[in-house]
């Protein structure tokens, strides 16, 4: 018997729940098929059958919680092909009355007799894990409890699904609608990673001082630039030329003179961070998701394209990888692609900072003393008050708007 356990789902991530099994008890199983999706915060895995054989016993079913390691099934090895021949068998030995009667002795150990003593240090690992070791099946002499049997009796209960109970504050409950309404209202759970965001951008706002600051960039030259290059960028790099490569090389150009908005809190210290991981927020059906592009100072704006429009692809199809979407010490978020003028993101913990992109949209600005039409666009910059002082966060937004309407900084490192 093959036991089928939660895989570690990676960097901070301890628990998971069964989206739902594409098996039932009983079926037959093929090593390395999929057994069960298993739904995190960050994505959704498929985990394989470890062995081939009949599926056993479902331990964690549809909607549960369970922990890194927690046992979700068992898999009876061989149980496909030793099913068929012992049907043969079976048959020429109809007659023969014998064979029921002696499996009768083998179950009789599992079951302890109600007056055989306990040694002494299964009495011990009884009162002190609190486990009954009378419900514990016995497999020593005369069905007598060991210490071995209640030993995986207690790995058994630690490894069983336990569910995440939320605070009673954080349950928010709405009052009854009325007849009429209820009729046509539509109840649907959550999803796993509909309920971990809900959770932890609202712990965000718990815990850290967070406070947004704005400003205003022109973007003509940004604009100009791409309409002249994006057919020989696309022909050259086999990936369209948008803004966010321009965006994410600004942002860590301002990271390198603003090192606070680059790191996070640790108990009392603050981790500065001399790498630039840069987060790119994209929507999908399931939620938003946040995959990081490591290493951003050494990457091309070319670069940096790429391996967005690849996490883009791979978002919405739910193949992204646990650790494509960790490591990240600052993350851009547009909400300019679906109309927005203007918003305050919420923090990536354990982030310090987060930049908001919006809506380019044509407006009246005075330059040198006349009002010209230009395209501008919003920016906001969330950040951790307790890590970032405000000079530093207006210095921050600062540079990258310099960066932006003057791209020769980019390529000059300025």
């Amino acid at each position: 018997m093959t036991e089928i356990r939660v895989p570690t789902l990676g960097e901070s991530v301890t628990e998971a729940t069964i989206g739902r099994w594409f098996k039932k008890a009983g079926d037959a199983v093929a090593v390395d098929e999929p057994l069960v999706e298993l739904e995190t915060d960050k994505v959704t895995i498929e985990v394989p059958a470890p062995s081939a054989g009949t599926l056993g016993d479902i331990i964690a079913k549809d909607g549960e919680t369970v922990a890194v390691g927690a046992l979700l099934g068992q898999i009876n090895d061989g149980a496909v092909a030793a099913a068929k021949p012992a049907a043969a068998p079976a048959k020429a030995a109809a007659p023969a009355a014998p064979a029921p009667a002696a499996a009768a002795p083998a179950a009789a150990p599992k079951a302890a007799p109600s007056d055989a003593p306990l040694a002494p240090s299964v009495r011990k690992i009884s009162a002190e894990s609190g486990v009954d070791a009378a419900t514990v099946p016995g497999s020593g002499k005369d069905g007598r409890v060991t210490k071995g049997d209640m030993l995986a009796a207690i790995e058994k209960a630690a490894s069983a699904p336990t569910p995440v109970n939320q605070p009673a504050a954080a349950v928010q409950v709405r009052a009854p609608s009325p007849a009429d309404d209820a009729a046509r209202e539509e109840r649907v759970k959550m999803t796993r990673l509909r309920q971990t965001i809900a959770r932890r951008l609202k712990d965000v706002q718990n815990t850290a001082a967070m406070l947004t600051t704005f400003n205003e960039v022109d973007m003509s030259h940004i604009m100009a630039m791409r309409a002249q290059y994006k057919d020989v960028f696309e022909k050259k790099h086999g990936a369209k030329l948008g803004f966010m490569g321009f965006f994410t090389k600004a942002c860590v150009q301002a990271l390198k003179d603003i090192p606070a908005a680059n790191a996070e809190i640790d108990g009392t210290d603050l981790i500065y961070k001399n790498y630039y991981h840069v987060g790119v927020a994209v929507g999908t059906d399931k939620g938003l998701v946040v995959p990081v592009v490591r290493d951003c100072d050494n990457k091309s704006i070319a670069d940096i394209e790429k391996n967005i429009a690849d996490f883009g692809r791979r978002a919405r199809d739910g193949q992204l990888k646990i650790d494509e979407m960790q490591g990240g010490t600052f993350t851009i978020t547009n909400g300019g692609i679906y109309g927005s003028l203007m918003s305050t993101p919420i923090l990536n913990a354990p982030q310090s900072a987060i930049l908001g992109m919006h809506k380019i949209q044509e407006r009246p600005v005075a330059i040198a003393g006349k009002v010209e039409i230009r395209p501008m666009m919003y920016l906001a910059l969330s950040y951790d008050h307790r890590v970032i002082d405000g000079k530093e966060a207006v210095t921050f937004l600062v540079r990258v708007k310099e960066s932006l309407e003057d791209p020769a900084r980019l390529v000059l490192d300025l």
